[in-house]
């Protein structure tokens, strides 16, 4: 498949950018230096070491469905890679009623070692042909494919030296472009890159990581006589939510001075490691959890995701696996609150944690399908008017369903029996 046609070239039409809606101006996009400058807004984040496919709409080329995935490290995966995604996007567009008439796609990858930006783009020239052939195979044109490295870019569709130059372009700094100006008037904003977003759920390192496993490790061991001697599960549960609130509570009461990292260090500094292993322990039962997801709004929204986030940063060594709860958890609180962007990631997280955890399965593929949380919302409500009597709400929430019986959880075990996903 080939993309010589001058028709098919960027520079000769008009791509809608995202920050246009029904009813408002639109911006378009006319050559590679805007498509690349665009990405961050499509996306929400600056991604690295990403493949990003956009499906294009209509003469006009207006944006539909986008996936992103990380760049296999080894070339023997591309192939296997570039069929697989074009199919997902492809076929998913079709199964939403719109096959794409076109694609643009995007290599992002800082370079390694003595590597620069042109030795990146050159390195992974065969991957973006790759792509193209596959999503040529499904009778779609790939209209665009950039690489994106050492703030520099590079086509590997437009031959025009006067647009793009061997050496590839310059991005445009940071918030200076029309596609900036048009995404802050539209509400749209980058919440960082890829890596910081990843960096705040991922698990601790050092000392404090060793703490916090001796800390599952005693929370466990403390469990077992209890279900042995006959703790039921709706005290195990009862105890888990109160002290989930409880927490939620100290975090009210104490926001951090500043966000992003330095805000999560003031959150890790407020939980204790023994307090954080007994809720993380907790949320493993699938009736608790469900509780805990119904705080994805209102004033108990921001609490209940920087606990999340807290908790999922205290899953460490053996205890990876246990992330998957904590992880869920923001991600759906985060896409309940607008934040599409970082509920991918989150919820991209618990699957890697756990790839057959249910309910991270079941919000990542609605997520990216677009569909309305408000759905959810609304069941999560409904079980928790049902659930909670209305004149004492609050005390309430402490009392978690329960049918079964549950057995301690075990360092290094993927789940306690009695969980669910």
């Amino acid at each position: 498949m080939t993309n010589n046609s001058e028709s098919r070239r960027p520079s000769d039409r008009s791509f809608i950018s995202p920050a246009g809606t029904t009813g408002e101006p639109q911006i378009t996009l006319r050559s590679p230096a805007e498509l690349a400058d665009a990405l961050p807004y499509m996306l929400g984040f600056h991604p690295s070491d990403s493949l990003v496919m956009v499906a294009v709409h209509g003469e006009g080329g207006r944006f539909g469905g986008r996936l992103r995935v990380g760049i296999p490290t080894a070339p023997a995966e591309w192939e296997d890679t570039a069929r697989q995604v074009a199919d997902c996007l492809i076929r998913g567009s079709e199964r939403r009623g719109v096959k794409p008439d076109g694609i643009v796609v995007y290599l992002c990858q800082e370079p390694r070692g003595e590597e620069n930006g042109r030795g990146v783009m050159t390195r992974l020239r065969p991957f973006a042909q790759r792509i193209r052939l596959a999503c040529g195979a499904l009778d779609v044109p790939v209209l665009e494919a950039l690489c994106l490295s050492a703030g520099r870019f590079w086509s590997y569709v437009c031959p025009d030296e006067r647009c793009c130059p061997a050496e590839g372009t310059p991005l445009a700094p940071v918030g200076t472009s029309v596609m900036a100006a048009a995404a802050t008037f539209a509400g749209l904003q980058i919440r960082g890159s890829l890596e910081e977003i990843e960096h705040r759920l991922a698990p601790l390192r050092g000392a404090v990581a060793q703490e916090a496993e001796r800390a599952l490790d005693r929370a466990a061991e403390a469990l077992m006589p209890r279900i042995l001697h006959g703790a039921t599960r709706e005290e195990v549960g009862t105890e888990t939510i109160t002290l989930a609130q409880a927490l939620m509570r100290r975090m009210t009461l104490a926001p951090p001075v500043e966000s992003g990292a330095q805000g999560d260090d003031w959150d890790d500094a407020l939980l204790g490691h023994d307090e954080a292993a007994s809720l993380i322990l907790g949320l493993q039962d699938r009736e608790v959890r469900d509780i805990a997801a119904e705080w994805m709004e209102g004033e108990e929204a921001a609490p209940a995701l920087r606990l999340w986030r807290a908790l999922a940063r205290r899953c460490v060594g053996a205890y990876g696996e246990h992330a998957a709860a904590p992880l869920t958890l923001a991600g759906w609180v985060s896409w309940s609150t607008g934040d599409e962007p970082t509920a991918r990631i989150a919820l991209g997280l618990a699957l890697r944690a756990d790839a057959e955890y249910r309910f991270a399965q079941l919000l990542h593929h609605a997520c990216n399908e677009g569909i309305d949380p408000e759905g959810l919302r609304q069941c999560l409500r409904e079980e928790r008017r049902r659930r909670e009597p209305r004149h004492n709400r609050s005390s309430a929430a402490t009392r978690p369903p329960g049918r079964r019986g549950r057995t301690a959880p075990r360092r290094g075990s993927r789940r306690t029996a009695g969980s669910g996903q």
